[in-house]
């Protein structure tokens, strides 16, 4: 069962990692935020389309606790166990740190990093008595490099990827693993938002001159909770970014 909290535009990683599940044959409980009844509905039916997935939604925002305890409760409920949470929860905005206030701050730090640890807390209970799970947290390139007028969402991202390895410390006596995927921009979120020099620019600059697609991200998601592909794995950050990140 894959239990995914979407709250970013659905055609870029969080449809792709939704998609991508239900092509694995994953039943999916999904906690969306910002979508009318229509636009549920439709969703649903496209998933259904997709090897025929079981789905649920619950709706609300998961910065909530009582959200959380809802999403929880009534997944289990219908499929009597979690074994895969993808924690997906974000927002955008820009702003110079010095231009910034309190409320910028507050709302990027509870969207970005606190609704990870509420679903976690509420998650890990369940999947501690079960002895398994994963745990799979989406940041950004961000959270490894910074971003200009975006000290906000690169400081909620960074600690997401220390929230991560600190639960794998944790949870892995109960076969419990937690990894990071952080990309970076995707080819679909480029050709939206920026100029054609640009993007030849960038690639050019890139040891594989090509910007990744979003079923691209979305493989990461999928090999973190593959069995055995993703056993071996816990307090990593996957870099699905074609060069544009690199570490030793």
């Amino acid at each position: 069962m894959y239990n995914k909290e979407i709250r970013v535009k659905l055609k870029r990683i969080g449809l792709g990692i939704t998609k991508s599940y239900a092509k694995e044959g994953a039943k999916l409980s999904l906690n969306i935020y910002r979508m009318d009844s229509e636009e549920i509905d439709s969703l649903i039916n496209e998933l259904k389309n997709i090897n025929n997935t079981k789905v649920i939604v619950t709706k609300g925002d998961t910065t909530d606790e009582n959200t959380e305890k809802e999403l929880i409760d009534k997944t289990i409920a219908t499929f009597g166990k979690i074994v895969i949470l993808v924690n997906n929860a974000g927002m955008v905005c820009e702003s110079p740190v010095q231009d910034m206030t309190s409320e910028m701050w507050n709302k990027m730090i509870n969207i970005d990093l606190s609704s990870a640890f509420l679903t976690t807390r509420s998650v890990a209970p369940h999947m501690i008595s079960r002895k398994s799970g994963r745990i799979i947290n989406i940041t950004y390139q961000t959270a490894q490099i910074g971003t200009l007028n975006m000290s906000h969402y690169a400081a909620a991202k960074a600690v997401v990827i220390g929230f991560a390895k600190s639960i794998a410390l944790e949870l892995g006596q109960y076969g419990i693993t937690a990894n990071c995927v952080a990309p970076s921009p995707t080819e679909a979120e480029l050709f939206d938002s920026v100029s054609g020099n640009f993007k030849n620019n960038k690639k050019a600059d890139l040891a594989l001159p090509h910007f990744a697609k979003v079923e691209e991200v979305a493989a990461s998601a999928v090999f973190l909770a593959a069995d055995p592909d993703g056993n071996a794995y816990t307090g990593q950050t996957l870099g699905p970014n074609s060069e544009n990140v690199m570490f030793s």
